[in-house]
Parts: structure tokens; sequence; C-alpha cells
């Protein structure tokens, strides 16, 4: 794994100095469910907008993603999956460190076999339109929270914490 172990608690309590965000929850405890097989992932952000198009996903998990998140604000879609196996054996294949969905994924008894950090909002059989529609870099908004490429995100079963700054190594 790229990151250190961590525990998302213990970088709140550690850098009380920074301004670091957490994604807020939903009623039932958790915004996002994990589907990959690495539990604990952090890295510097990439983000993607896309709704009901997974086309940029896609291309993005097959560039060099090492020490990278990719972010994906789906919309909150719950109609189809905006990753599966393949584009996620894609993204281990390239070195990222994990993927946070706003939206849906599929195939998930094979993501959790991969060494990939997944998290999303939950899991649906139905693929996604490939239009080639999406916008890369720019700002995200959801869960209470601004996530911006170039800055960092580390994700735990506790949460998602986001900070400016590179906290692990």
């Amino acid at each position: 794994m790229s990151t250190a172990a961590f525990v998302t608690c213990d970088l709140l309590d550690d850098h009380p100095e920074l301004e670091l965000q957490v994604v807020t929850p939903c009623l039932d405890g958790k915004l996002f469910k994990s589907y990959g097989a690495r539990k604990t992932f952090g890295g510097q952000i990439v983000t993607v907008k896309c709704f009901e198009d997974n086309s940029r996903v896609k291309e993005l998990l097959a560039t060099d993603g090492t020490g990278k998140v990719l972010v994906v604000d789906g919309g909150a879609s719950m109609r189809c999956a905006l990753m599966g196996d393949l584009i996620a054996e894609s993204a281990v294949k390239n070195h990222w460190n994990g993927v946070i969905i706003y939206g849906c994924v599929r195939d998930v008894d094979a993501l959790a076999e991969l060494d990939l950090g997944v998290h999303a909002l939950a899991a649906i059989p139905q693929k996604s339109n490939r239009k080639g529609i999406g916008e890369v870099d720019i700002p995200l908004y959801f869960g209470g929270v601004t996530f911006q490429s170039g800055e960092y995100v580390y994700a735990d079963n506790n949460g998602v914490v986001l900070s400016k700054e590179k906290l692990v190594n």
C-alpha cells in the first residue's frame, strides 16, 4: 500500500491546528459503504463530475494514479453504476490508491478482492451509458465538504477526512 497505515480519527486528533473537513454521514451513520479490499486508503485528489456516464472515470483510471484517489460526483444517482470490476482492475494496474464515488458501483464480489480502496453509496447491477460526458479537475461538493483536485483525502471505516496538506506518507 502506498500510504502508511492510519486511522481517520487519529488524523483529526493529531492535527487540531489544521482545518480538516469531515464528510457528513447520513442517518444510517455513514454516507459511503466500503467495497474494495483496501479498507484504509488516501492520497491526492483527482475530481470528476459525471452523471450516469462513466467515460471519464474509465479514462482517468487508465492513467498513472500513483499516490492518488479519484473522487467522482455521480450526482448520487441510484440508476446505474459508475465503476465495475474491469475499470477497477485498470485502477489497480495503474497504481491508484482508491476511488470515492457519490453514486453506485457494480461487481461488488470482484471489487472486494481487488487491492483498491472503493467507497460508494450503493451497488446496482446496471452499467452506465458512455457518451464521453464529464468534467475533470473541478470542485465537487457533497457530504457537506468540497473536494478539490490537488488536495488530499483519507478514508477508512470511520469515515472520510479532507486536508489541504499531505498528512500521511
